[in-house]
Parts: C-alpha cells; structure tokens; sequence
C-alpha cells in the first residue's frame, strides 16, 4: 500500500487579532484552492473553529486511509 494521499489543511491561526493580520481570508483561500486542501482560520484564545479544526483533520485521516479503488487490498484488510 502507498501513501499518497497525505491530509492537508491550510490553518490561518490567531484569528482574533484581526488588526495583526498578515494574509487575508481570500489569500489564504486562494492558496488553499491552488493546493486543493481545505483552509481555515482559528483562534486557541478565543476558542474560535477549533473544535471544528480538529473534526477536520479526523476527517482528512479518514479519507487518506482509504484505499484506491484500483488497488487491490490484502485480504486480511478491515476498513470500517
């Protein structure tokens, strides 16, 4: 089995110090588009989209773990 499919989220942190900001929404947006993995923005202080970040990244793992379709699996392979 190879892994290719390796879980990317692009993380704008610090989101609560808006007058700080060094990229923008769109910026980072766009990189994430380009890149083809999801973006975004949190903050641990304000405890805004972490819980959300974290129910991502679970998801992302899921979706790596997943064998091809074209791939042949061993027969011992249990995926649920």
């Amino acid at each position: 089995m190879t892994y290719e499919k390796v879980p990317v989220i692009l993380v704008g942190n610090k989101v609560d110090l808006e007058s700080e900001r060094e990229v923008s929404s769109g910026e980072g947006q766009a990189l994430a588009e380009e890149w083809g993995c999801p973006f975004m923005e949190t903050s641990a202080k304000s405890k805004t989209m972490v819980d959300e970040l974290f129910a991502e990244i679970v998801r992302q793992m899921d979706y790596a773990a997943q064998p091809d379709k074209d791939e042949p699996c061993c027969s011992s392979c249990n995926i649920q």
